[in-house]
């Protein structure tokens, strides 16, 4: 046998021994890398879902941006003058106007004195006084969560009804009588008023819920 044929035959001799050595290495670290990546990508898509921290209740109005304040603070003055008139002025406002339901259509303050029990619409200022009183929760629309955001009062429009805590019944029943809430609970629908205002300080709705 010449010498560049046993080289030869030495090479291939030396693959063949060390060729399931290193098979075996990447069969082994394979998994491992395996389990890593799943490990980042799984927290990647737990850190995408986590603005559903959003949806936390919350109580008063320090977190609540300026033009939202703004737009909260001209509704209730027209609660606190008594005069439902005088909620024309914050309707206004807004360029879209906001949806107030199926049945509304043309003038708003006549929709709301024809839906009113006491024919003055009175009944919907005391509405708006207790919802924008409740805690609320922050709705976000799109992916953009710093610019488009939507406040949603009474948070009872967005959360499940059949998990709430002993003191969220009671609030709940500050809104509505204890029948109305037992069917809502029963139904997991919240069907009493609900008014959602913009981030940039947009009222998007005052309706109450079918």
């Amino acid at each position: 046998m010449t010498h560049g044929a046993r080289t030869a035959w030495r090479v291939v001799w030396l693959f063949l021994l060390t060729g399931p050595v290193v098979v075996h290495c990447f069969a082994a670290e394979t998994p491992a890398f395996a389990q890593k990546a799943k490990a980042k990508s799984g927290s990647a898509k737990k850190g995408q879902g986590e603005p559903g921290t959003s949806m936390q209740v919350q109580y008063g109005t320090e977190k609540l941006p300026a033009p939202v304040q703004e737009m909260r603070e001209a509704i209730l003055s027209a609660v606190r003058i008594g005069r439902i008139e005088e909620l024309r002025h914050a309707y206004e406002l807004n360029e879209l106007k906001p949806d107030l339901g199926a049945a509304a259509a043309g003038d708003p303050i006549a929709h709301w004195k024809k839906i009113s029990g006491d024919g003055e619409g009175r009944e919907i200022l005391a509405a708006l006084a207790e919802i924008l009183e409740t805690g609320y929760v922050v709705v976000p629309l799109g992916p953009d969560l710093e610019n488009n955001r939507v406040y949603v009062w009474p948070y009872f429009a967005e959360v499940p009804l059949d998990k709430l805590s002993p003191r969220q019944d009671v609030e709940l029943l500050r809104l509505v009588p204890p029948s109305s809430a037992k069917e809502m609970k029963a139904a997991r629908k919240y069907t009493y008023w609900r008014i959602a205002i913009g981030a940039d300080g947009t009222w998007h709705s005052l309706r109450k819920e079918p």
